[in-house]
């Protein structure tokens, strides 16, 4: 048996991590700007994390739903408390694509209604319904594409003829698009939204996934946003720091019935410590406000660069446009740096996702080497 071939690899093999760097097998030193799809939030191998994983491996490592388990409420306590949504009730899985599937699920419940609306750029995750309302044909199979889905552009006359139908259980949208490029919507349409799912009686669903977690220095990336309160919001990614976990923030308008959500995986005790030491350094080492005054001083450097069209995002959440085509620049980046970053939808993006506690030594060894490599591929 082999693993199944639906990855394009990197010829590299990372061995160790510790913080913002990872070695591979050569022994080679790199720098890491993209934190694995924006995962690495509080740094690789953080010594409270590998602590407070290996005490709780110690005790008990899993059991599932059928039980008392207290480390699923003093997580609950922690996020509501550091997000700012201690009114809320949080449902606990395993990724992203889950927590999306579950937001749906419990949208479709409350309102009795079918139909969504995402947004073109869209990703909201692989699985069923998650898929029908993520914004790429090329993985859409014909059991996907039988959902009612409707992705639509950024326009709240086109949203809300749709919703006129009477038939939309729920609006999902990312704080900020990441496979889009880190495309940030604008603060009146989100608002808009939010009243016009008001008016027709849908739901409005929030995917962080990629965006929460500190990222774009709020917690959430929709809290720049002032008066935006969804109805229900998804984590994972950052949450868990590599541990598999995902979650569902759920408004308290919307009430729990025994059986109507489950899982075998979600909130065992490994991902809930994983998770509660996240939150805890965040806290402690103040990373939310790290990425947003880092953002500040990266996002003013990178649009002064010339070869730079254009810088989007907020935080430690950045997207850049080239002039040329990104694929040449981050393959220097790698091979002549040794700096890893990330690509978008658009052939002329690159993504930075670093970790919330990378230094600002570390920012400006990125600048520098951003800045030759542009001039060795010619692009200025």
């Amino acid at each position: 048996m082999k693993p199944f071939d639906v990855y394009p690899l990197i010829d590299i093999t990372p061995i160790k991590a510790e913080g913002y760097k990872l070695w591979d097998d050569q022994g080679n030193e790199y720098f890491d700007l993209y934190g694995g799809h924006a995962v690495i939030s509080i740094g690789h191998n953080h010594p409270h994390y590998l602590m407070r994983i290996k005490e709780q491996l110690e005790k008990i490592s899993f059991y599932s739903n059928s039980v008392q388990i207290p480390i699923q409420k003093e997580l609950a306590t922690l996020l509501g408390k550091l997000s700012g949504y201690e009114d809320y009730d949080l449902f606990l899985c395993s990724s992203g694509a889950e927590a999306n599937e579950n937001a749906l699920k419990l949208a479709s419940f409350e309102t009795n209604k079918a139909g969504f609306i995402s947004f073109k750029g869209a990703f909201h995750g692989r699985t069923s319904g998650a898929v029908a309302l993520t914004d790429n044909p090329k993985i859409i199979a014909p059991f996907n594409a039988a959902h009612q889905a409707h992705i639509l552009p950024m326009d709240l006359g086109v949203v809300e003829e749709v919703l006129k139908r009477k038939d939309i259980a729920g609006i999902i949208i990312e704080g900020i698009q990441g496979v889009a490029g880190i495309q940030v919507p604008g603060d009146g349409f989100l608002l808009g939204l939010q009243t016009l799912a008001k008016q027709y009686g849908a739901k409005l669903i929030l995917d962080e996934v990629q965006s929460g977690y500190g990222r774009t220095g709020k917690f959430f990336a929709h809290q720049w946003v002032e008066g935006l309160k969804p109805d229900l919001i998804t984590v994972a990614k950052g949450m868990g720091n590599g541990f598999p976990i995902g979650g569902v923030l759920i408004s308290p308008d919307i009430p729990a019935k025994h059986g109507m959500l489950g899982t075998t995986f979600g909130g065992n005790h490994l991902a809930c410590v994983a998770a509660m030491a996240v939150l805890e350094v965040m806290d402690s080492e103040e990373l939310t406000e790290n990425a947003h005054h880092l953002g500040l001083k990266l996002t003013d450097r990178l649009k002064a660069m010339e070869g730079v069209t254009q810088v989007r995002g907020r935080g430690l959440m950045i997207g850049l446009d080239l002039e040329g085509e990104a694929a040449p620049i981050r393959s220097a980046l790698i091979k002549d740096f040794r700096i890893f970053t990330g690509n978008a939808a658009n052939k002329h993006t690159i993504r930075i996702l670093p970790p919330l506690n990378i230094s600002a030594s570390a920012l400006d060894y990125f600048v520098e080497s951003f800045e030759k490599a542009l001039v060795l591929n010619k692009v200025v």
